[in-house]
């Protein structure tokens, strides 16, 4: 486990739930606001990969507009959320490709009906590491 953790509200974690479920069977993305691994608010991005059933890419735009949001809120990006549809939360080797040291990955399992299983990963050196989630009621 990294000495990393990130903590997610409950209303955040069914936001993530409804955005997500409402893209299956495509793969859905955002960004997490928040500051010291605190996140205050889960944002939807457009997804614009070319394979949005087994890919995402956060569209510039939207990554642009999240990011002044949170300066002017006064939060940081802590990370990307993403969702593989039918398939685990693990990070593929796509998702390591595109990553960023220093910001979190949330991934969110989910089959159709509900989140399976929901994990964070961070960075580190080439490879991803578990950070610990701490799911925080509402």
């Amino acid at each position: 486990m990294s000495p990393h953790a990130l903590t997610l509200p409950a209303r955040e974690r069914d936001r993530l739930a409804r955005l997500g479920l409402a893209r299956w069977p495509e793969e859905a993305c955002g960004l997490m606001l928040g500051c010291d691994g605190r996140v205050r608010r889960l944002v939807l991005c457009r997804n614009v990969a070319a394979r949005r059933a087994d890919r995402y890419l956060v569209h510039a735009r939207d990554f642009l507009r999240w990011d002044r949001a949170a300066h002017r809120l006064g939060l940081d990006i802590l990370g990307v959320w993403h969702t593989h549809p039918d398939g685990g939360a693990r990070p593929s080797g796509t998702d390591r490709e595109q990553a960023w040291r220093g910001w979190s990955y949330l991934i969110a399992a989910v089959d159709g009906r509900a989140i399976t299983e929901l994990r964070s990963w961070r960075l580190r050196g080439d490879h991803f590491i578990e950070e610990t989630l701490c799911l925080k009621p509402a």
